[in-house]
């Protein structure tokens, strides 16, 4: 499918909605998970394709968009990476913020299709990226944005690790977690904690706490 097909796809699926906790964005959004995803198989005739997770304002995300837009100078003039940025939504609000330059990265077409549509309606400029950095030193990054992606203990494991070398590299690594299980137990300092309106469609749950951590080398 091309990135034009993709991106009919998903205005056809979805609608712009502000998430709850950072309205003065916009997302293309849709309404329930299950059908989205059934379609999507439908269209490319396809099974067992990955969650549409760029079709939702996830927690964590919404909690480290927040943050940056309340927080501008952690992002101010600094070249950012919004990794695993579904939607693209921390990666809008660091550009809305002020950083010099915004990449968000993802492994699935459809996500990096969403963050361009996104963007263009949030009228600031985003570069998404279709590839697995992690693992990857970052020598062109300062700060790197990722909420919510401690749900699987074999992507935390490896993701943790590689944003613990990065800090270690002198890169600022803030993540939002909304109480994931796989959380780390130690290593994160605590920045401030959202509670964020979600919906039964997503969580289990009509609210999540989620708190925005500083991850530590």
């Amino acid at each position: 499918m091309s990135d034009i097909d993709r991106a009919a796809f998903i205005r056809a699926n979805t609608a712009p909605e502000a998430p709850a906790l950072v309205p003065e964005l916009t997302l293309l959004t849709a309404s329930e998970i299950t059908p989205l995803w059934q379609a999507t198989e439908a269209t490319l005739a396809a099974k067992d394709l990955p969650p549409p997770f760029w079709a939702f304002p996830w927690a964590g995300g919404q909690a480290v968009a927040r943050h940056v837009l309340d927080h501008p100078e952690l992002v101010r003039g600094a070249r950012v990476l919004d990794f695993a940025a579904g939607s693209g939504l921390i990666a809008i609000a660091a550009a809305k913020a002020g950083a010099a330059a915004v990449m968000a990265v993802e492994i699935d077409a459809y996500a990096i299709a969403a963050i361009g549509l996104n963007a263009r309606l949030n009228g600031v400029a985003v570069t998404a990226v279709e590839r697995d950095v992690v693992g990857q030193p970052l020598t062109d990054i300062d700060v790197v944005l990722v909420g919510d992606v401690c749900y699987e203990k074999p992507m935390a494991e490896r993701v943790m690790a590689w944003l613990r070398a990065l800090a270690g590299d002198g890169l600022v690594i803030l993540m939002g977690d909304p109480g994931r299980t796989y959380l780390p137990k130690d290593g994160l300092v605590p920045l401030a904690t959202y509670r964020v309106p979600t919906t039964l469609e997503l969580e289990d749950r009509t609210h999540r706490d989620s708190v925005v951590w500083r991850v530590e080398a």
